[in-house]
């Protein structure tokens, strides 16, 4: 059969995303003939062209303005060569900025030699070059699509959809001169490759709307059969009730594709019955049928990267922080090490989805086995495994077969801080080429983390982060604020540690975000366990994975927009949170009371002892 897979719109500009690769390996040995397409990087090379800015400076009547626009158009391609690292030598007209159009991005601009010294001149051109990129974008979502990002397209439709009205009601209107020219480079691929069956994945909610264009179109103007899936899908679509979605899609595949897509495969071609589908709904049968059946990890293929353009993927530099730059810079291999987490068991974590609560581990020689073939095909030599926590153990192993095969090349990964990161096990890592690693200290209360079962303490990660930090490995920490029970002290209390942590220079960068209770982690599935309430207790007819919640105790701060459900202002928290943060990661603040980053909170002075007079 003849087999299509797609990534709509738009996810990382820098390195594909994994998912087509994976399943086009697997398919392919079950015999089909499979083809594979990244729309968005397509579609941002398209964009960013002469031939497509230029007429559009013919609409504008503004005379200064339609100056810009077309110097933008005029300039664009050589910039997006210089992205791909193609011609680094507009680095020097790039970094003393007498090439690129400057828009209103630029005016935010701080001390570029503070940030990047006098000989950072080639990353200091990628963040001005960024920046040019990010101010034609902000162009366009203004004055040709309101829906068009470079990494979030359409996404305000998608995050929180209880129904399916407003997204319908993007889809029904007229299309855009974007959504034209994607709807063009999907008929190239469809007239190329005649597929009977095009399967979309939908990793993040800024997938969605393009997908879903797509699907239509190819749904009104082909016989080819539309299956959906991927990550968005698989937590927000598991009780879907509505059958309007058939509209855009004939099926919709949930966990891992690889199964699902094979048996899909077989009812198409009328070896099974359509009650043989495996976690596959459609508009007949729209009840989701749990399944046990899997592919076992280690015996999965080896992704193949054919008909990916590899050559197109551009790295973009938009904050200086350089833990931040692995996720925009470079054509990372992206591939996991092994499936799901070998943990499981914090509360504010998908647990009881597959892709998370299964953990399937290969071994070190199938797992360095793919990292050469890998490398063979892409020619790069650069590896993020996207994990959810990777194993220590099995991380130790594949270490040592990277250094016994004698392997020049450099990974990083999620891990969990724990005891396993010993010292020798973190200069192992460093010698095969670990150069960063990420993961949660989430509420770094001992008390927050014994209530989550993280299964760690603040002190166990300050000695994995001085492990990791002796031995030349970056260290980037996911933080978490509003958990039930945790208080406004904790949370200050928690980001004095942070502070504390990059002053000694343990961690080099760091991110918080707000917890949300979702119906598939324990904290949603048992919320009283963990001092909280769902106060949503039937699903939607769309989405389905974040809940409404509310403390046990009463809260006494009423706020729309908190929901009543803390004592204080967590918007201002967070708020407050970010900029301290910002400022640690470039060294500043370092010394300041942490309740100095919160003017607009009402903050309690701390008691004063008393003296007992002696």
């Amino acid at each position: 059969m003849k087999i299509l897979l797609l990534t709509p719109p738009l996810t990382q500009l820098n390195t594909p995303y994994p998912a087509t690769t994976v399943l086009k390996g697997y398919l392919q040995a079950q015999g089909h003939e499979v083809a594979q397409a990244d729309l968005g990087i397509e579609l941002v090379d398209r964009i960013y062209s002469r031939q497509w800015l230029s007429p559009l400076a013919s609409d504008i009547s503004d005379p200064e303005e339609r100056e810009y626009l077309l110097r933008c158009a005029d300039i664009v391609e050589p910039v997006l060569r210089f992205l791909r690292g193609q011609d680094n030598t507009l680095a020097p007209r790039i970094a003393n900025r007498s090439l690129l159009p400057e828009g209103p991005r630029f005016n935010q601009l701080g001390d570029l030699e503070w940030a990047f010294g006098i000989a950072g001149t080639e990353d200091k051109a990628r963040h001005l070059a960024t920046l040019f990129i990010e101010d034609i974008a902000d162009y366009l979502r203004t004055h040709v699509d309101p829906n068009f990002d470079l990494i979030r397209y359409a996404e305000h439709i998608a995050n929180y959809a209880p129904t399916f009205d407003e997204v319908e009601s993007a889809l029904r209107a007229p299309e855009s001169v974007i959504d034209h020219l994607l709807l063009s480079l999907l008929q190239e691929h469809l007239d190329v490759h005649r597929p009977a069956l095009v399967a979309f994945t939908i990793p993040f909610p800024g997938c969605l709307y393009g997908a879903l264009r797509c699907g239509r179109y190819i749904m009104q103007h082909t016989r080819a059969h539309v299956n959906l899936g991927g990550g968005f899908v698989n937590t927000e679509w598991r009780q879907l009730s509505e059958p309007r979605i058939f509209d855009y899609c004939h099926s919709i595949s949930f966990d891992d594709g690889e199964r699902p897509l094979q048996r899909l495969t077989e009812y198409l071609d009328g070896t099974i019955p359509a009650t043989q589908l495996v976690r596959t709904v459609t508009a007949q049968q729209p009840q989701l049928v749990p399944s046990d059946e899997n592919v076992p990890f280690g015996s999965q293929p080896v992704p193949d990267f054919e008909g990916l353009p590899l050559d197109k993927y551009i790295s973009l530099a938009e904050m200086t922080n350089p833990m931040h730059r692995l996720w925009s810079q470079g054509r990372w291999n992206k591939m996991m090490m092994a499936h799901g987490c070998y943990w499981h068991r914090c509360a504010f974590c998908d647990t009881r989805l597959d892709y998370i609560g299964r953990y399937d581990a290969p071994s070190a020689s199938t797992v360095v086995d793919r990292m050469e073939r890998i490398m063979q095909q892409t020619g790069s030599s650069g590896f993020h495994f996207v994990d959810e926590a990777l194993p220590p153990h099995l991380l130790r192993q594949v270490s040592e077969e990277i250094l016994r095969r004698r392997l020049t090349l450099s990974f990083w990964g999620n891990v969990r801080f724990e005891k396993a990161y010993t010292p020798d096990l973190c200069y192992l890592l460093s010698e095969a080429g670990c150069v960063a690693v990420s993961g949660g200290l989430e509420v770094a209360s001992d008390r927050l983390l014994q209530l989550i079962g993280k299964g760690v303490t603040v002190a166990q990660a300050r000695q994995v982060f001085r492990a990791f930090h002796e031995s030349g490995i970056m260290v980037h920490t996911y933080l978490m604020y509003g958990f039930p029970t945790e208080t406004l002290q904790e949370t200050l209390d928690a980001l004095d540690t942070v502070r504390r942590m990059f002053d000694e220079g343990l961690i080099q960068s760091a991110f918080w975000h707000r917890y949300a209770m979702t119906c598939h982690s324990p904290s949603g599935f048992e919320p009283e366990k963990y001092g909280a309430r769902r106060t949503t207790l039937q699903p939607h007819p769309f989405c389905n994975n974040e809940v409404d919640w509310q403390a046990l105790s009463q809260p006494t701060f009423h706020s729309e927009e908190n929901n009543h459900q803390f004592d204080y202002d967590i918007a201002e928290v967070g708020r407050g949170l970010s900029l301290a943060t910002y400022n640690y990661m470039n060294g500043l603040g370092l010394d300041q009371p942490v309740r100095s980053w919160f003017p607009g909170l009402h903050l309690q002075k701390p008691k004063q002892k008393k003296h007992n007079g002696r």
